[in-house]
């Protein structure tokens, strides 16, 4: 079993202190999110890698000696200010914190995801290729892989689209990030890779593959994994993992989010948070149904 920690929130930035209970416990509890009485137990010894996803690394970095669990990162950092990422700290700190885990376990397990890209009047094509260039200078030698996506229609998008002021792509716009990108990427030893995207720019040296692939994932448990979920417009290829996280507790509020769509249940699920719970949001109730989950 691979455990995402977490794409419907992030664990690391905001509850690094609940998820260390929960590895000192043995066990955590995920609500279902379509059927909320129905809770999954899972055994840390039933688990065999942790994926980290995070935008903000640095509240975990002291515990990671701590923990006894094969485990990588990705780690988000974009070019937006703060009208789009309201609560993403400082990027050089990011970065620093990127460098911290590389040393500690490889480049070949800590991705940096530029993710997503939107065009706008402020944040243009020339804006985009300057702050790539300038991310790819700094991680040279601490990455290996940059993963980049286009930015989605998503409810959270629509809601801020007076802020985003998004403008559309055009061909040419994807020919200027396919060269540009590629020649930055190139020149620090980083490749660029793409996952289930429409225009995925191979034809510009890009890598179209799985953000967690299934050779990676051997390679790091000895075990194989099916696929993780089928899409509308084929399948993605990428390995099943287990989400524990909860949409709707994210404070970073960034305004393009897919997870975080409502903030009035942001803030009423933060408020209910308990770092002693089995729960990330809540407490178990007498009415719960737990069933222990093994893969």
């Amino acid at each position: 079993m691979i455990l995402n920690i977490s794409g419907r929130t992030d664990i690391v930035a905001f509850y690094s202190e609940w998820l260390m209970n929960r590895f000192l416990e043995g066990y955590v509890d995920v609500r279902n999110p379509f059927y909320p009485k129905l809770v999954s137990r899972i055994y840390f010894e039933n688990v065999d890698l942790l994926v980290f996803c995070t935008k903000n690394p640095l509240p975990i970095l002291n515990y990671l000696d701590k923990i006894r669990i094969p485990f990588l990162f990705q780690v988000t950092i974009t070019p937006y200010h703060k009208e789009i990422e309201p609560n993403v700290i400082n990027k050089k700190k990011i970065i620093e914190a990127v460098k911290v885990i590389s040393n500690q376990i490889g480049s070949d397990k800590v991705f940096v995801r530029y993710d997503p890209i939107f065009l706008s009047e402020k944040y243009s094509l020339d804006y985009h290729i300057k702050a790539f260039d300038r991310l790819c200078s700094l991680l040279n030698g601490v990455v290996q892989k940059i993963i980049i996506s286009f930015i989605d229609d998503y409810r959270n998008v629509k809601k801020n689209e007076k802020t985003l002021k998004l403008r559309p792509f055009t061909e040419r716009d994807y020919q200027e990030i396919g060269k540009n990108f590629s020649k930055s990427a190139k020149n620090n030893g980083i490749v660029v890779h793409t996952c289930f995207e429409e225009r995925n720019l191979v034809e510009y040296g890009f890598i179209q593959g799985e953000c967690l692939s299934h050779e990676l994932a051997y390679r790091l448990t000895g075990k194989k994994y099916p696929d993780w979920k089928a899409r509308k417009e084929g399948k993605c290829q990428c390995v099943r993992m287990i989400d524990i996280g909860v949409y709707n507790s994210c404070s970073h509020f960034c305004k393009y989010c897919y997870a975080n769509y409502d903030e009035r249940k942001v803030k009423n699920h933060i408020q209910k948070h308990i770092p002693s719970s089995s729960l990330l949001v809540g407490k178990l109730e007498d009415d719960d149904v737990i069933k222990v989950r093994y893969r």
